[in-house]
């Protein structure tokens, strides 16, 4: 049952992914050809619908984790392509061995796991034979290619839960992981920081200062620059040229009224029930456990995303408003008969009703008219500011004959002044060559720019009177560490005597029952970490960013029997480490079957396929 549970979960996480790639289009000249397939393993083909699904989804996860759209060429410069292409010659091999060896799966199973997808049901939680239609159709999916696709990874799973069989870790093994995780450790430790020091800081003297100096040159080296010459111009530049009226702030402020005056809103919920008598006793259920909602929702096999309506007004809900409305706070409804059926209602939040007067709205309408008449001003010299470069044309021409404004810069990666600040223009910082002509760009904001590279500018050691004062402060930073450090050494051979760090005058911390996972607030991590390195009655010192610490280990002990955390993780020791096995075991099964059944990959159904996402 388990099994089924996975699979229909996983089919359901798949549609997701092919709906994302619906309009790719291969195999369907979506490029230009019709390409079915990349090759074979064995008398398996390749899929050439599957490899590109997969790298579309891995692009998107890429981007989503970045937080900016991943191209193809970025892709393949981390080998992201080579990874996807291995993991669905993988998943062929499987294939291929699952038809060697004639396993499959019935009709019956794969209706089950049909009706199992959630994508596929309706808003009665059901099996929907339209949505099921729906959803293949947009996917570019005939009913028979997705099942198919359900049959092969049904078949798949049985061959991976036999090849996984009995992979459970020794005892000994989790018991050793398991103790090396939870053990515990007590510590006494201090600190020796700037106010623990008796001679305060001297000033150095020049001959200190040139030793600094020439002891660490990187730190009075300035990076490699670029030194560009640009010319720019953003809407706020335009913005004093550009006039509007009243009225036509009015007439803007009427179109987004909905924006500036909206009614009373609530966040509601809707869960419609097949007939009265089972929506009646849902409600006599909630009459006493109100909480019991969400397990109502889940019992039906819908999600809370699956009844959402989100913010709605009164004038959202036809006959439901007066019962919705009705709450003086948050809660459900009695049951309401809606065009769905019956229903019950549940009110998560109110939204009071809001106005601003156009009084206030004035300068943010303002705002939005002059960036967007500016920004269009820009855009319609754009293209006659790039034909002039394209002839021949300096940027110091444009400046001089436009509103362009001409500047300079000695551009590093670290920059963030001015228009350093723009990512587009950061970008072509990045790339511009010596041989490269300006060329009009668009900056986030809806201006323009073009630059020019000037030089190079190597890294340059300063002169020590340009860096003197930053001299000063490393030489005093040095001098700072040191009197720390050797304050905190004597400190540790006298605890190690056996005298108490506040007989020495400094502050004693004890803590006790430290887990390898644990973290002491304002003490440097390494403090934890050192601990688990040391064995009873150690004394050491730790250099901190502030401070320097002083930490004598007391005692080890074993895992906290009688903490069902620490107990709990135990089992999941022993799951991980099945999981492991069992994934090395898989891996291994594929790798040999890979072999044995011979990759044949068609290079130039690959390319083209790359091509199309370029």
């Amino acid at each position: 049952m388990a099994e089924k549970k996975k699979a229909s979960k996983f089919l359901g996480t798949a549609l997701l992914g092919l709906l994302g790639v619906s309009l790719i289009g291969f195999g369907t000249g979506g490029f230009g050809t019709n390409i079915s397939s990349i090759g074979k393993v064995g008398d398996t083909t390749i899929d050439a619908n599957d490899y590109a699904r997969a790298l579309d989804q891995e692009l998107r996860s890429l981007g989503a984790q970045f937080g900016q759209n991943i191209t193809f060429a970025q892709a393949q410069q981390f080998g992201i392509d080579r990874s996807v292409l291995q993991r669905v010659i993988a998943q062929t091999a499987l294939d291929n061995e699952t038809m060697r060896l004639g396993l499959s799966v019935g009709d019956a199973e794969v209706a089950e796991q049909v009706r199992a997808v959630q994508t596929f049901r309706g808003l009665d939680g059901q099996f929907d034979r339209e949505a099921y239609a729906f959803t293949l159709e947009r996917a570019g999916l005939s009913e028979a290619e997705f099942e198919a696709d359900i049959r092969s990874e049904a078949a798949r799973n049985l061959l991976q839960a036999a090849i996984t069989t009995d992979t459970a870790p020794s005892d000994a093994y989790v018991d050793l992981m398991f103790s090396y995780l939870a053990e515990r450790r007590n510590i006494t430790w201090g600190t020796v920081a700037e106010t623990d020091l008796e001679t305060p800081l001297a000033v150095p003297t020049p001959a200190e200062l040139q030793t600094v100096y020439e002891a660490n040159p990187a730190t009075f080296t300035t990076p490699e620059a670029k030194r560009l010459t640009y010319v720019w111009l953003t809407p706020a530049m335009l913005a004093d040229t550009i006039e509007i009226d009243d009225a036509t702030l009015r007439e803007l402020y009427e179109e987004r009224i909905d924006q500036y005056i909206q009614p009373e809103r609530r966040l509601v919920e809707r869960l419609v029930f097949e007939d009265q008598d089972t929506a009646e006793a849902a409600a006599a259920q909630l009459a006493v456990d109100p909480s019991g909602f969400e397990t109502l929702v889940l019992d039906r096999g819908l999600t809370l995303e699956d009844i959402d309506l989100g913010p709605v007004a009164q004038a959202d809900l036809n006959g439901a408003a007066e019962a919705v409305f009705a709450l003086d706070d948050t809660g459900v409804t009695a049951v309401v008969e809606t065009d769905l059926g019956p229903a019950i209602f549940r009110v998560n939040a109110i939204l009071t009703a809001q106005e601003t007067p156009f009084v206030e709205a004035r300068d943010d309408l303002a705002s939005d008219i002059l960036a967007n008449r500016a920004a269009r001003q820009i855009q319609d010299q754009a293209r006659g500011f790039d034909e002039e470069l394209a002839s021949g044309a300096t940027l110091e021409d444009l400046a001089a004959e436009s509103d362009l404004t001409l500047g300079t810069i000695d551009w590093t990666p670290d920059a963030e002044q001015d228009i350093a600040a723009y990512d587009g223009f950061r970008q072509a910082a990045r790339i511009v060559g010596a041989e490269d002509f300006p060329e009009i760009a668009e900056l986030e904001d809806g201006g323009i720019f073009a630059l020019r590279l000037d030089e190079v500018i190597p890294p340059t050691l300063q002169p020590l009177s340009d860096v003197q004062q930053q001299a000063t402060l490393a030489w005093q930073e040095a001098q700072r560490t040191a009197a720390r450090a050797a304050k905190a050494d004597a400190a540790a051979d006298s605890l190690r005597a056996g005298t108490a760090l506040p007989d020495l005058g400094l502050d004693e911390v004890i803590e006790q029952d430290l887990t390898r996972s644990d973290t002491i607030p304002g003490a440097a991590p390494e403090l934890v970490q050192t601990a688990f390195e040391m064995a009873i009655g150690d004394v050491r010192t730790i250099e901190g960013e502030s401070a320097t610490y002083i930490v004598r280990l007391d005692a080890v002990n074993g895992p906290d029997a009688d903490n069902p955390e620490i107990t709990a993780l135990r089992d999941a020791v022993e799951t991980a480490a099945r999981q492991d096995i069992s994934q090395d075991v898989l891996d291994a099964f594929t790798a040999a079957v890979q072999a044995d059944a011979r990759v044949q990959l068609d290079q130039g159904a690959i390319n083209a396929i790359h091509a199309g996402f370029n």
